[in-house]
């Protein structure tokens, strides 16, 4: 099997697996409970904050546990937006977002927000200058993608950060999903930021929100007042304790073999552009080392998928939240590509295991794929 879906979801670590059966089997009382075992896992939860916030730079206070990107991302977007509604209604955000960030931001619309949804170039990317040509006093909400889901171009947020804090009313958003152990994002001058487990190698269903002290967010669930009152229900003990280690060994990892994936990307983006029948759409220069998007015009992007899929080699179309519905990629529309190759997408996402002799394999299927595509659909 060779997976390069891995933007998708990411193989959990056999470590993480066996933290995650342990809790489960020895300490599975509820934290929230006064007997000793629910002391105990009171101290595992308390330990696995302290241990993010010290991976992620920040203070454990700022932690905010949650059941992946899609609810830190709607708990920063609604959650803002709602507590800040008496000093302004103007929200802020891109053209080439995740579906949760794009959905949460126009539930708002429907609710009278304002929203400002900024175009980007022909690379993917808005520029600092539209940010601050947007903002206004009654601006209360940024929500800006570090690394794009789909083509991995990454955005200025260094620069965004110094734009949005001439605005005191409001907040920064940033969605660092698909960034996390791949791409530094500093998070200082960052109000919001949402990661998700299972994109570093640890299981789905839990993630984090980091909130910045002085940040106030309406909760959206109603409840016992975990998580600092923010995210009620019963702490997810043993994935959290399992999302602290995929954490933690994903950036060890990171800094040992980050070049080594830098190098596999430039290698293949060469060979696909090289290929007269492809079109790379990822950009060479400000991405992501682990992401590359390509288009094969005439030939659609689910058959390629599948017919790779034969080969036990597993790619993807769009985002996995997007891939099923078939619709053109949304990001590649928005950079003003054609519609065939908006619905041609294919996006390879690797991770710190792949190698050379995967993307070789990849590579020589892929051509036997194409060719073999186009002669039964002449």
């Amino acid at each position: 099997m060779i997976y390069l879906d891995n933007s998708a979801t990411t193989k959990p670590y056999k470590e993480v697996l066996d933290s995650y059966i342990a809790v489960s089997t020895n300490y599975f009382g509820n934290p929230s409970s006064l007997h000793s075992l629910g002391g105990e896992a009171e101290k595992l939860l308390h330990h696995s904050r302290e241990v993010i916030a010290s991976l992620l730079k920040v203070e454990h206070r700022e932690i905010i546990f949650t059941s992946g990107g899609t609810e830190s991302n709607n708990l920063a977007i609604k959650g803002s937006a709602l507590s800040k509604k008496h000093l302004g209604n103007h929200i802020i955000t891109t053209s080439v977002e995740h579906p949760s960030v794009t959905n949460a931001v126009e539930d708002l619309r429907k609710e009278g927000f304002e929203v400002t949804i900024l175009p980007v170039n022909g690379e993917g990317r808005v520029s600092p200058e539209q940010v601050e040509k947007a903002m206004k006093k009654e601006t209360i909400l940024v929500s800006i993608i570090h690394v794009n889901n789909e083509t991995g171009v990454i955005q200025p947020i260094e620069e965004i950060k110094k734009v949005v804090k001439q605005f005191p009313h409001a907040s920064l958003h940033v969605d660092h999903v698909q960034g996390i152990g791949k791409v530094q994002l500093n998070m200082e001058g960052i109000d919001l930021c949402s990661i998700s487990s299972h994109k570093f190698h640890g299981l789905k269903g839990n993630g984090v929100l980091v909130v910045k002290q002085g940040v106030k967010l309406h909760p959206l669930f109603s409840g016992g007042n975990q998580e600092w009152t923010l995210r009620s229900g019963t702490e997810n003990v043993a994935g959290i304790v399992a999302m602290t280690k995929a954490l933690r060994m994903t950036m060890e990892l990171s800094e040992k073999r980050l070049d080594s994936i830098q190098s596999l990307k430039e290698y293949l983006m060469n060979e696909l552009t090289e290929r007269k029948e492809l079109a790379v759409n990822t950009p060479s220069h400000d991405s992501a080392p682990h992401i590359v998007n390509f288009s094969v015009p005439k030939v659609k992007s689910e058959v390629l998928v599948h017919a790779l899929g034969e080969k036990g080699i597993f790619v993807s179309t769009t985002s996995a939240c997007s891939s099923k519905r078939k619709a053109p990629s949304k990001t590649l529309s928005a950079m003003g590509l054609s519609k065939d190759r908006s619905e041609t997408a294919i996006r390879i996402s690797m991770t710190f295991e792949s190698t050379k002799e995967e993307l070789d394999i990849f590579l020589k299927e892929v051509a036997k794929a194409i060719d073999t595509i186009k002669q039964v659909t002449r």
